[in-house]
Protein backbone atom coordinates (compact mmCIF):
# COMPACT_ATOMS: atom_id res chain seq x y z
CA UNK A 1 0.00 0.00 0.00
CA UNK A 2 1.37 3.40 -0.96
CA UNK A 3 1.04 6.12 1.66
CA UNK A 4 0.61 8.64 -1.16
CA UNK A 5 -1.80 6.83 -3.47
CA UNK A 6 -3.40 3.79 -1.83
CA UNK A 7 -3.20 0.34 -3.40
CA UNK A 8 -1.61 -0.29 -6.78
CA UNK A 9 -4.55 -1.29 -8.94
CA UNK A 10 -2.92 -1.81 -12.34
CA UNK A 11 0.40 -2.90 -13.84
CA UNK A 12 0.94 -1.49 -17.34
CA UNK A 13 3.16 -3.42 -19.76
CA UNK A 14 4.29 -1.95 -23.09
CA UNK A 15 4.71 -4.70 -25.68
CA UNK A 16 5.60 -5.02 -29.37
CA UNK A 17 2.97 -7.69 -30.13
CA UNK A 18 -0.19 -7.44 -28.05
CA UNK A 19 -1.78 -10.56 -29.54
CA UNK A 20 1.26 -12.67 -28.61
CA UNK A 21 1.32 -11.08 -25.15
CA UNK A 22 -2.35 -11.91 -24.51
CA UNK A 23 -1.71 -15.47 -25.66
CA UNK A 24 1.28 -15.83 -23.31
CA UNK A 25 -0.48 -14.31 -20.31
CA UNK A 26 -3.59 -16.46 -20.77
CA UNK A 27 -1.95 -19.80 -21.71
CA UNK A 28 1.25 -19.67 -19.66
CA UNK A 29 0.27 -17.52 -16.69
CA UNK A 30 -3.47 -18.35 -16.62
CA UNK A 31 -4.50 -14.69 -16.52
CA UNK A 32 -7.65 -13.69 -18.38
CA UNK A 33 -9.97 -13.26 -20.01
CA UNK A 34 -8.55 -10.30 -21.89
CA UNK A 35 -10.73 -7.39 -22.91
CA UNK A 36 -9.14 -6.02 -26.06
CA UNK A 37 -9.55 -2.73 -27.90
CA UNK A 38 -7.46 -2.41 -31.08
CA UNK A 39 -7.86 1.40 -31.04
CA UNK A 40 -8.62 2.98 -27.69
CA UNK A 41 -10.74 6.15 -28.09
CA UNK A 42 -8.52 8.62 -26.23
CA UNK A 43 -9.78 12.20 -26.10
CA UNK A 44 -7.94 15.34 -24.98
CA UNK A 45 -4.58 13.56 -25.19
CA UNK A 46 -1.60 15.73 -24.26
CA UNK A 47 2.08 14.79 -24.07
CA UNK A 48 4.58 17.31 -22.67
CA UNK A 49 2.07 20.10 -23.19
CA UNK A 50 1.25 19.29 -26.83
CA UNK A 51 -1.96 17.65 -28.14
CA UNK A 52 -1.69 14.52 -30.31
CA UNK A 53 -3.89 11.71 -31.62
CA UNK A 54 -2.44 8.40 -30.48
CA UNK A 55 -3.43 5.01 -31.84
CA UNK A 56 -2.88 2.55 -29.03
CA UNK A 57 -4.16 -1.00 -28.71
CA UNK A 58 -4.94 -2.05 -25.14
CA UNK A 59 -5.86 -5.33 -23.49
CA UNK A 60 -7.02 -5.59 -19.86
CA UNK A 61 -7.37 -8.59 -17.53
CA UNK A 62 -7.26 -9.11 -13.79
CA UNK A 63 -5.12 -11.33 -11.64
CA UNK A 64 -6.97 -11.08 -8.36
CA UNK A 65 -7.27 -7.48 -7.22
CA UNK A 66 -4.63 -6.21 -9.68
CA UNK A 67 -5.44 -5.38 -13.27
CA UNK A 68 -2.85 -6.11 -15.96
CA UNK A 69 -2.76 -3.75 -18.93
CA UNK A 70 -0.99 -4.60 -22.19
CA UNK A 71 -0.28 -1.63 -24.49
CA UNK A 72 0.92 -1.61 -28.07
CA UNK A 73 1.52 1.70 -29.87
CA UNK A 74 0.29 1.62 -33.46
CA UNK A 75 1.56 5.02 -34.62
CA UNK A 76 4.58 7.19 -33.90
CA UNK A 77 2.77 9.78 -31.80
CA UNK A 78 4.95 11.07 -28.95
CA UNK A 79 4.11 9.32 -25.69
CA UNK A 80 5.72 7.81 -22.63
CA UNK A 81 5.07 4.40 -24.22
CA UNK A 82 7.00 5.37 -27.36
CA UNK A 83 9.83 6.78 -25.24
CA UNK A 84 9.96 3.50 -23.30
CA UNK A 85 10.23 1.48 -26.52
CA UNK A 86 12.77 3.85 -28.07
CA UNK A 87 14.95 3.41 -24.98
CA UNK A 88 15.09 -0.29 -25.90
CA UNK A 89 12.68 -1.43 -23.21
CA UNK A 90 9.55 -3.56 -23.14
CA UNK A 91 7.61 -4.85 -20.17
CA UNK A 92 6.40 -3.08 -17.06
CA UNK A 93 6.20 0.64 -17.80
CA UNK A 94 3.81 2.00 -15.16
CA UNK A 95 1.80 1.33 -12.05
CA UNK A 96 -1.66 2.86 -11.76
CA UNK A 97 -3.67 4.06 -8.83
CA UNK A 98 -7.40 4.52 -9.23
CA UNK A 99 -9.46 7.38 -7.89
CA UNK A 100 -13.09 8.43 -7.83
CA UNK A 101 -12.03 11.96 -6.73
CA UNK A 102 -9.68 12.78 -9.61
CA UNK A 103 -9.63 16.58 -9.26
CA UNK A 104 -8.80 16.51 -5.54
CA UNK A 105 -6.15 13.80 -5.91
CA UNK A 106 -4.54 15.50 -8.91
CA UNK A 107 -4.43 18.83 -7.03
CA UNK A 108 -2.93 17.15 -3.95
CA UNK A 109 -0.26 15.34 -5.97
CA UNK A 110 0.60 18.43 -8.01
CA UNK A 111 0.97 20.39 -4.76
CA UNK A 112 3.36 17.67 -3.55
CA UNK A 113 5.56 18.28 -6.60
CA UNK A 114 4.42 15.58 -9.01
CA UNK A 115 4.72 16.80 -12.61
CA UNK A 116 2.35 15.75 -15.39
CA UNK A 117 3.92 14.36 -18.57
CA UNK A 118 0.99 12.68 -20.34
CA UNK A 119 -2.78 12.89 -19.90
CA UNK A 120 -6.06 12.19 -21.63
CA UNK A 121 -9.53 10.77 -21.23
CA UNK A 122 -11.19 7.43 -22.03
CA UNK A 123 -14.95 7.76 -21.67
CA UNK A 124 -16.89 10.06 -19.38
CA UNK A 125 -15.13 10.49 -16.02
CA UNK A 126 -12.25 8.40 -17.34
CA UNK A 127 -9.40 10.90 -17.16
CA UNK A 128 -5.82 9.77 -16.63
CA UNK A 129 -2.49 11.40 -15.96
CA UNK A 130 1.05 10.02 -16.00
CA UNK A 131 3.65 11.70 -13.82
CA UNK A 132 7.37 12.25 -14.36
CA UNK A 133 8.43 9.45 -12.01
CA UNK A 134 10.45 7.06 -14.16
CA UNK A 135 13.55 6.81 -11.99
CA UNK A 136 14.09 3.27 -13.28
CA UNK A 137 12.02 1.25 -15.77
CA UNK A 138 8.52 0.39 -14.62
CA UNK A 139 8.13 3.20 -12.10
CA UNK A 140 5.97 5.70 -13.98
CA UNK A 141 2.91 6.53 -11.88
CA UNK A 142 -0.52 6.83 -13.46
CA UNK A 143 -3.52 8.33 -11.69
CA UNK A 144 -6.68 6.97 -13.32
CA UNK A 145 -10.20 8.23 -12.76
CA UNK A 146 -12.74 5.43 -12.28
CA UNK A 147 -15.87 7.40 -11.36
CA UNK A 148 -17.74 6.69 -14.61
CA UNK A 149 -18.11 4.03 -17.30
CA UNK A 150 -14.39 3.17 -17.29
CA UNK A 151 -14.67 2.25 -13.61
CA UNK A 152 -17.72 0.08 -14.30
CA UNK A 153 -15.79 -1.62 -17.13
CA UNK A 154 -12.91 -2.30 -14.72
CA UNK A 155 -15.40 -3.88 -12.28
CA UNK A 156 -16.77 -6.07 -15.08
CA UNK A 157 -13.25 -7.18 -16.10
CA UNK A 158 -12.44 -8.20 -12.53
CA UNK A 159 -15.73 -10.07 -12.13
CA UNK A 160 -15.15 -11.96 -15.40
CA UNK A 161 -11.65 -12.97 -14.26
CA UNK A 162 -13.06 -14.51 -11.09
CA UNK A 163 -15.26 -16.96 -13.00
CA UNK A 164 -13.13 -17.53 -16.12
CA UNK A 165 -12.40 -21.22 -16.76
CA UNK A 166 -9.02 -20.54 -18.37
CA UNK A 167 -9.99 -21.46 -21.91
CA UNK A 168 -13.37 -20.06 -22.99
CA UNK A 169 -13.13 -16.83 -24.99
CA UNK A 170 -9.68 -15.78 -23.75
CA UNK A 171 -9.90 -12.54 -25.78
CA UNK A 172 -13.07 -10.46 -25.77
CA UNK A 173 -13.93 -7.01 -27.10
CA UNK A 174 -14.03 -3.98 -24.83
CA UNK A 175 -17.57 -3.21 -23.76
CA UNK A 176 -19.08 -0.07 -25.29
CA UNK A 177 -18.39 2.59 -22.63
CA UNK A 178 -21.44 4.59 -23.73
CA UNK A 179 -23.67 1.65 -22.70
CA UNK A 180 -22.29 0.73 -19.26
Amino acid sequence: MSRHFGAIRQLGYVVHDIEAAMDYWSKTLGVGPWFYNPKVPIKNYVYKGEPYEPHNSVALANSGYVQVELIQTRNDVPSMYRDFLQAGRTGLQHVAYWTSDYDADLARLTAQGFKTVMSGEVGEKGRFVYFDTEYHPGTVIELSEVAGPKGRMFDLIRAESETWDGTTDPVRPFPDLSKI
